[in-house]
């Protein structure tokens, strides 16, 4: 009986989407890394201390780190930036809540509490407060690369993505500044979640060109491929983002649908049989990060593809004896067992998935074939009737009905 596996099978869980946002940009993820270091540089004219004497010009917060006085006054912004220098961002937040609670125009308060929140990890909050801050300085003319950064990065970890975008298009574009990998990376992820796909691909192109081993980059050049079905692309970008980053399940996890893809579309030969092969490693390796059901489904599938039907049943046997299992699981578990000829335990799978999932007629296909393989004909026939019962045009089933009837007593 001829193989009949779809690759739809098996839910492509890649997590890569908008709504995605597990890993840094050099682990594979979708979250950018920092685009800044948080670090409340110089703003030119600074707003002044709300307390202080009144007289204009550059806050001493907004000095660099260096330049900051050790014991400043307490409810300025100079006293708030040293806490956050010496990584008291709590206090440092209040402190600059409380100056900007007293003068709403101090750009520099909102600046400090933007990055302290950014190191609390209070994004949303960041965010807004780093937005105030930037209306302020653009309201004085002042141009202040790490606040507008610093707000690329806030907005990239709230996943709004279209407030980012103009950020990072403006901070990748500045005169004589090197390419910076990290925020070409943050500017693909921002263009990729916002349906910009071809700029996507410009930006972590260019964010490889300034470090090849821009894991994120790799892995969104790889995504962008499989999404045209450019697999061979695909394969080469995922390769070498796992080499760069053992541990990205997500890369592994593509790379092993990306074999499959490809080898189901050669002819049968060597190279389809090398891609199987290596869609196996991939999801061996997938299975060591992630030892889930989806995984091991994975696994199996790719083992089932290779002709490793008794490896491909041990790898499905754990998550397969848990009451949650998908009628998947014990779909391939059962197909495994079947073309290892050990029909007993091909039946006992089959008939979970049955009642698991009654109208997938894959399921009666195997199941009618175990029995008649085992000669329980009546129980044979009964499994192919339901299958031509939901295939009423497949002539598979018409055909076992027929040859099955006469042993069915």
């Amino acid at each position: 009986m001829k193989i009949k596996l779809a690759l739809n099978l098996i839910v492509l869980a890649l997590v890569v989407v908008a709504a995605a946002s597990s890993v840094s940009a050099q682990s594979g993820a979708t979250r950018p890394r920092r685009v800044n270091p948080a670090q409340p540089a110089p703003t030119p004219g600074a707003s002044r201390d709300a307390g202080t004497s009144g007289t204009a010009g550059t806050s001493a917060a907004a000095r660099p780190a260096a330049q900051a006085p050790s014991a400043a006054p307490q409810g300025t912004t100079a006293h708030a930036f040293s806490l956050y220098q010496q990584k008291q961002y709590a206090a440092a937040l209040s402190e600059a809540k409380q100056i900007a609670a007293a003068d709403a125009k101090n750009s520099e308060a909102w600046k400090i509490a933007g990055f302290a929140e950014i190191e609390l990890k209070q994004y949303g909050e960041a965010a807004a407060d780093l937005q105030r801050a930037l209306d302020l300085q653009r309201a004085a003319g002042e141009d202040d690369p790490p606040t507008a950064d610093a707000l690329s990065e806030a907005y990239m970890r709230t996943e709004q993505y279209e407030r980012a975008l103009p950020l990072l298009t403006a901070a990748t574009a500045r005169k004589g500044a090197t390419p910076d990998a990290r925020l070409l990376y943050s500017r693909g992820l921002a263009e990729f979640n916002t349906g910009k796909a071809a700029d996507a691909e410009r930006s972590f192109n260019a964010a490889v060109k300034a470090d090849p081993k821009n894991t994120g980059a790799l892995f969104y050049l790889g995504r962008i491929a499989f999404n045209r079905k450019d697999y061979t692309t695909t394969i080469n970008m995922l390769n070498r983002a796992t080499l760069n980053d053992p541990r990205l399940a997500q890369g592994w996890t593509l790379l092993a649908h990306s074999y499959l893809r490809r080898a189901q579309g050669a002819a049968a030969g060597p190279k389809a049989d090398a891609d199987y092969l290596a869609a196996v490693r991939a999801a061996e390796s997938l299975i060591k990060l992630r030892n889930d059901e989806d995984s091991a489904l994975l696994l199996a599938q790719a083992l089932i593809y290779s002709k490793q039907y008794v490896r491909a049943a041990t790898a499905l046997e754990a998550v397969a004896a848990r009451d949650s299992a998908q009628g998947t699981t014990l779909y391939l578990l059962g197909f495994s067992h079947s073309r290892a000829k050990n029909y007993p335990k091909a039946v006992a799978a089959l008939e979970r998935a049955a009642l698991k999932t009654p109208d997938n007629v894959e399921v009666f296909r195997e199941l009618g074939f175990a029995y008649e393989a085992s000669k329980q004909y009546a129980k044979a026939l009964a499994a192919y009737e339901k299958g031509l019962q939901l295939a009423p045009a497949d002539e598979y089933f018409k055909e076992s009905v027929e040859r099955v009837r006469p042993f069915a007593k």
